[in-house]
Order: structure tokens, then sequence, then C-alpha cells
């Protein structure tokens, strides 16, 4: 049987969820808030979150994405579209908004449910610097020890390292990370790729792992040894 943690400051709301996710046959666990959710999951499995967040919707999803890959829901009655990508660029998998009927919540639970039971377990890549642990969303340097990514930052390189090797354009890079109000914001790339490579390149500014061709995009080599040309390219590009 699943388990499902049902987060909402409502507790009307918060009880109707939980009452139709037991008629349809799941365990329900239920918070009133973020910090009241993390004790809970940092003692009990879940299959699902179904959340609403109150205030900064990307700090929220931001900070329960980084304790969980579990699949997530938003249910908010904001509906706003720039509220919407936010939640889901901070790592939420779905986003429906109230007042919405059970049975689509349910039929949406069942679908993220199966994907979940479908996936394959992704093995870690690792490098002489660091390892990127894609399954539980870490990074851990040679010694053990955990390098803090914000969400944005995770879901680069997250991107680039289901590449390996491979030259992401910009623009690809851009829709995955940022959604459509990321389109032709090169800016956004060269901001994030810098922070990254502070966190995890041996020598920022002669980056080994995260690389750059200008105005063509980015590269994620993990053995740590860029074809001449990207090197050159990255010392001076973006």
């Amino acid at each position: 049987m699943t388990s499902v943690l049902v987060i909402d400051g409502d507790e009307r709301s918060r009880a109707r969820v939980a009452a139709a996710l037991r008629d349809a046959g799941h365990n329900v666990e239920a918070a009133y808030e973020i910090g009241h959710a993390r004790t809970i999951i940092r003692r009990q499995q879940f299959s699902a979150i179904l959340v609403d967040p109150t205030g900064d919707v990307e700090t929220a999803i931001g900070t329960l994405r980084r304790q969980t890959d579990i699949p997530m829901i938003v249910l908010s009655a904001d509906d706003a579209l720039e509220r919407r990508i936010a939640a889901l660029d901070a790592g939420a998998d779905d986003y429906l908004a109230k007042p919405f009927v059970i049975e689509e919540l349910l039929a949406r639970l069942r679908v993220w449910l199966r994907r979940a039971a479908q996936h394959v377990e992704t093995p870690p890549v690792t490098t002489a610097d660091f390892v990127i642990q894609l399954d539980n969303r870490r990074v851990l340097r040679s010694d053990g020890g955990d390098v803090i990514l914000t969400p944005t930052e995770w879901r680069l390189v997250e991107t680039l390292d289901r590449r390996p090797g491979r030259l992401v354009d910009h623009e690809e890079l851009l829709q995955r990370v940022w959604g459509a109000k990321g389109s032709g914001r090169t800016d956004y790339l060269r901001v994030y790729m810098a922070a990254i490579r502070r966190k995890l390149e041996p020598n920022p500014a002669r980056p080994r792992y995260f690389v750059t061709v200008p105005g063509v995009g980015h590269r994620f080599v993990p053995d740590g040894v860029a074809t001449t040309t990207d090197a050159q390219h990255t010392m001076v590009g973006t």
C-alpha cells in the first residue's frame, strides 16, 4: 500500500484530500506546513507528496526536493502562470489548481506513482573530484562531504550529467531548466554555470568538467579531459 504525505495549512482542505486518499486505499500522513513535513519525512518513507505551499513557492518546493525525490504534486488556489512555472522549476512534478475534482487528483497521482514504479536506478557519475547521485539528488566531494546546490544549479547539473560528453545548446538548457521564461536568457546560464564551477571545479577559472562553447552551449566531461578547443573556449566564454 502506498503512503502519501499531504501538506496544507488549510485544515478543511487537508482533511478533504486525506479522506479521499484513504478511501482510495492509500495510507496518509498530514502536515500543516513545510517544517512539520520535513520532520515527518525524516522518520517515514512516502510514495508521493501533495503540497499547497504558502509564501514563496520556489523556496518551499526546493526545500522539500532537497530532502526527497518522490513524486510531488502542488495543489494551490493560485493558478498564475508565473507561480506554476516557479513550482515546476523548483522541482514539483505536477500542478493542480484549486478547486479541483478529487477524481482528477487521484488520476494524476496514479500516473506519477506508475512512473515512479517504472523508474530504473541511475548509477552515480564519479569524477576525480566529486560524485553526482541523480537518484537522490546529491553531489558529494571526493572526501564524502555534501556539495550544496540550489534547485536551479541542480537542474543544470542534472541536465548536463544525463548527456555526458554531449554539447547541449543554450536554448535547450534554458527551456529545460527555466521553461518558457528562460528563452534567450543566456545571462542566466552565465551566472549559474559560474556558481556551479565555484562549487565543483578544482580551478573554476580553468574548468575541467563543465566546459563552454561560446555562443553554442555547454558540455559535462566526467573524466575531466576536455578537448583543447573546449578548454580554450571555456576560458573566454560563459
